[in-house]
């Protein structure tokens, strides 16, 4: 069977459009081809800066027929009681392109029901082709589209040529009024063509050897990668790969050749995250550290071209690093200048946070009284470890974590607010914790970002997020859509990140209150007794997000979020041994049983006639033999639940639960609830009561559905 080639020839792509770009092609050819029965036995889709292409192999030349039965309306819509036909049964045979003689009757578990046999698929591969290709290019998505011409046709960048073969074939269609043909362009300087090409077959040879074009992005990273670290050993180091950076630059080139340049070494007096910064945000470079971890004073950047004169181009990229360089040694000499972080600290008074909220040295001062309260609230989970950590720290640290903002470094390298006030903590004498927790407060970046490694880290981080979420909050500014300027998802996300990863153990209502508490009497958009309700909702949902992208189903990360979330630890300890008791025999009858309990004392709780329960009952009104067993393991079981739940024992508390379970089926077998005795009605009611209070804080067992 013959292969498939599709090529869109473009004007440079932006590095980060292609990943997605490949992701979509992929996806979208591999549905398409299924959805018209077209088999095949591979697909992949590749890109470089200046083309986006799919290749399919041995791509069937017909789709596969099949016969489907297509049912219409039942028999009774579909014929009067005269036996003529309706029109639902002629819109229906109209619908399918048959006539209404070709239908016949089938029966069915709702009765019998008009029917239709079909023959799908079938049609021509080339046929099939001509039509998705253009509709899959056109539908691409792009975070930035762009119009070329006189044409309304949108795409990354203008279009330029379009290969489409199958097999020898070319595929005709026509897309911004560029024609498909079986001609493709190769590296702008080492093989620029165009090629013509005999076979779709032919193409990843044609790219290699006439075009200079390494057309798949693994091979260019896998390339980069080899002859780097050959580079490197020759000067007895290694480079420090950063897979973000490697993704970005085998984005930038169709013909990667790695090149070795050098540095003077004085330069290696500026800090390692300084010169790393200047070699990979501003030259797409990366370093080398030899074998005691120091950095040598050389540096790895990434061609697209073979340069006739190597030297003369390496010579060029390392009097462009000097200069960066340059700068840089002369911020770090003119912050050290200062005597102290004291001056720092005072400027921040005149930098604006958010006008409303007042300034960052407002918001320093509101970030050190959350460490401090912090510091005195999870001290008790922490059973010993980093236990030298004073309060005094936490609070320095969180006073001192903005006052980078105002050095030379950090306004010429953004990327290092918090990392350089670190550095200079240290310089300036501060103690190890308060600089770790100052070089820490922004993680995590991300999703992917590690927490903070340090305790006092973590607790700025908390603080400083936290302090955000209040503010924004009472100021309206709530994340809806895709719109989150002020990032207080990633802020959200990054608090119970921390809490869960770092073991740290906190009321988050309690968190954000203090939060809001911070910024005094103000003028606030929404009130703080309306704010915090929001606050937290918005929280749980990210909470909830988090779980469920970690791998937790839905309605256990549910089940357990309504039982309550204020301890982030602690409900990520409960989901995990919930879903440990999921995974038993008798989970599913578990659930039944306790959801019956819950769903009873839910509905009493809505009935306003009812009284209030308080799950106290009294034992002289216990007249049946199942509803006094049941007290009686209660009653035995209860101190044994307060001693696992004291004791964060979450999975013993399930299989406690499992232990109880016969005596509540038994309850629900032998005992009438909701008898006509008022008084024993109400004493049941509070028995039950006694139980879910107890069930109710290890998970909703009513939001399960089994």
């Amino acid at each position: 069977m013959p292969a498939f080639v599709l090529e869109i020839g473009t004007e440079e792509l932006p590095a980060r459009f292609l990943p997605h770009a490949e992701k979509e092609l992929e996806e979208r050819f591999s549905a398409a081809l299924g959805e018209y029965g077209l088999s095949f036995s591979g697909l992949c889709a590749c890109s470089t800066p200046r083309r986006l292409l799919v290749y399919v192999a041995e791509l069937a030349e017909a789709a596969v027929t099949r016969e489907e039965l297509i049912t219409g309306p039942p028999v009774k819509a579909a014929y009067d009681v005269g036996g003529r036909p309706t029109r639902a049964a002629e819109g229906f045979a109209k619908t399918q392109g048959v006539e209404l003689e070709d239908t016949f009757t089938i029966d069915t578990d709702k009765g019998p029901y008009l029917a239709v046999r079909k023959v799908m698929g079938g049609g021509a591969a080339m046929d099939i082709l001509r039509e998705i290709c253009p509709a899959i290019v056109a539908s691409l998505p792009f975070p930035k589209r762009m119009r070329w011409g006189d044409g309304d046709f949108t795409f990354a960048r203008p279009i330029r040529w379009v290969l489409a073969l199958f097999g020898p074939e070319v595929v005709p269609f026509s897309i911004a009024e560029v024609d498909s043909g079986n001609l493709t362009h190769g590296h702008r300087v080492h093989g620029p063509g165009p090629f013509a090409l005999a076979n779709a077959a032919d193409y990843f040879a044609v790219m290699e050897q006439s075009c200079a074009v390494t057309p798949k992005g693994a091979d260019r990273r896998r390339l980069i990668r080899e002859k780097g670290d050959n580079l490197a050993l020759e000067k007895n180091g290694r480079v420090l790969w950063k897979d973000s950076l490697l993704d970005e630059v085998q984005g930038l080139c169709e013909h990667p050749v790695p090149i070795l340049g050098a540095f003077d070494p004085a330069f290696l007096e500026i800090p390692r995250q300084v010169l790393l910064t200047s070699m990979e945000s501003h030259q797409k470079s990366f370093g080398l550290e030899g074998a005691e971890g120091r950095l040598l004073p050389y540096f790895l950047t990434v061609l697209n071209i073979d340069p006739e004169e190597p030297a003369l181009v390496k010579k060029g990229w390392e009097r462009v690093l000097r200069a960066r360089l340059e700068d840089a040694r002369f911020f770090w000499k003119t912050d050290l200048g200062r005597e102290n972080f004291e001056t720092w600290v005072q400027a921040l008074d005149s930098v604006i946070f958010l006008a409303p909220l007042g300034s960052m040295g407002d918001k320093s001062r509101r970030i050190a009284h959350l460490c401090g309260w912090l510091a005195d609230t999870v001290r008790h989970s922490l059973a010993g470890q980093e236990a030298a950590l004073s309060r005094e720290e936490a609070v320095r640290a969180g006073r001192l974590c903005k006052a980078d903002l105002l050095s030379e470094m950090v306004k010429e390298f953004d990327t290092l607010q918090g990392i350089m006030g670190g550095i200079y903590a240290g310089r300036f004498g501060e103690s190890e914790h308060v600089c770790q927790g100052i070089s820490e407060q922004y993680l995590p970046a991300g999703p992917d970002s590690p927490v903070p490694a340090s305790l006092c880290g973590a607790l700025v981080s908390i603080a400083d997020k936290a302090d955000s979420l209040a503010g924004c909050f009472g100021l309206g500014m709530i994340p809806t859509g895709a719109a989150d300027p002020y990032a207080l998802r990633r802020a959200a996300l990054g608090i119970a990140r921390i809490a869960q990863e770092k073991g740290l153990r906190f009321d988050v209502e309690a968190l954000f209150s203090e939060a809001i508490r911070g910024y005094g009497e103000r003028q606030w958009k929404i009130l703080p007794e309306q704010a915090l309700p929001r606050l937290l909702e918005f929280f749980n949902l990210r909470l909830k997000n988090h779980f469920i992208t970690g791998g937790a189903e839905t309605l256990l990360t549910e089940a357990v979020l309504q039982a309550g979330a204020r301890d982030v630890w602690a409900a990520s300890a409960r989901l995990a041994a919930l879903e440990s008791f999921s995974r038993t025999p008798d989970f599913a009858e578990s659930v039944l049983t306790f959801k019956r309990a819950a769903n009873i004392i839910k509905k009493q709780g809505q009935d306003e006639e009812n009284t209030l329960l308080t799950g106290c009952y009294k034992a002289g009104l216990l007249t049946d033999e199942a509803e006094r067993a049941l007290a009686t393991e209660l009653e035995r079981m209860a101190p044994v639940f307060d001693q696992l739940w004291a004791e964060d024992r979450y999975t013993e508390l399930f299989a406690l639960l499992r232990k109880l379970r016969p005596f509540v089926d038994a309850f629900f077998d032998q005992v009438m609830v909701m008898c006509e005795d008022e008084e024993l009605k109400q004493n049941r009611l509070n028995l039950l009561q006694s139980l879910v209070s107890r069930l109710g804080r290890l998970a909703d067992f009513a939001a399960l559905q089994i």
